[in-house]
């Protein structure tokens, strides 16, 4: 089996769990640290042609993060594209079993049972808490409606305001975004890199969680993780 991936999240549960399947994947795929492939571009940007002469059996793709113009570049060269949709937990595990399966992989993995089981786990939450969710600035981008980030946010206790906005990642002004008067201001680091310089300055007086873009968006072995590395950066917040 040979595979190519246009989703960072992907790519490390396939290189975890299907070692040898990848021969390709994205400039933005980090993780795992040692991974050895070939590189395609962006993931809204992928080189069909050097896709095409990995000559892969299958494309892994997602339909936010990727383009459809270029899947479709990709099946009309004969390539067959695997696209998935994660809009929730739940979600993710079921996408994640799908992929692994398509790419060889005999059984579930052990991360993703443990990944299961750790957000079956999680209590609930009877005091929750408010919260936007910037994920870029100039201009400011925050969460919105229907997002997997916000659906984990939400297992977690936190809501954030933007739950019921038309669009998904909308632009709002911060000084809209300081008036919405949230418990708290989530800022990951990715895609926009939030550091404690760069970020907290813009709420005053507001409780901000540095938090990790990987534990927040990524869908794979992180997902095992998530809840404690999360939970851990949120609860500091409020301290």
């Amino acid at each position: 089996m040979r595979v190519v991936s246009l989703v960072p999240s992907l790519t490390e549960a396939v290189a975890t769990s299907v070692p040898g399947a990848l021969v390709g994947a994205t400039d933005w795929c980090t993780h795992p640290a040692d991974l050895d492939v070939t590189r395609i571009g962006g993931t809204k940007n992928p080189d069909v042609d050097r896709i095409v002469a990995l000559a892969p059996d299958l494309v892994i793709a997602n339909e936010e993060e990727n383009r459809e113009p270029d899947l479709a570049a990709l099946r009309a060269a004969g390539v067959e594209v695997l696209v998935t949709e994660v809009r929730d937990v739940p979600q993710a595990f079921r996408e994640l079993a799908r992929v692994l399966r398509a790419c060889g992989a005999p059984a579930l993995p052990g991360w993703l049972v443990d990944a299961e089981e750790a957000w079956a786990a999680l209590p609930v939450f009877e005091e929750r808490r408010t919260a936007v969710v910037p994920i870029w600035r100039r201009p400011w981008m925050v969460l919105g409606r229907d997002t997997f980030a916000g659906d984990v946010l939400a297992r977690l206790g936190v809501d954030h305001l933007y739950a019921g906005h038309p669009e998904r990642y909308p632009r709002v002004p911060v000084d809209e975004l300081r008036a919405a008067a949230p418990d708290l201001v989530v800022l990951p680091d990715e895609p926009y890199r939030f550091t404690a310089d760069d970020g907290p300055e813009a709420f005053p007086g507001l409780p901000c969680a540095l938090v990790s873009g990987r534990h927040l968006t990524w869908y794979g072995p992180s997902l095992a993780e998530a809840p404690k590395a999360l939970g851990e950066a949120l609860r500091a917040a409020r301290r």
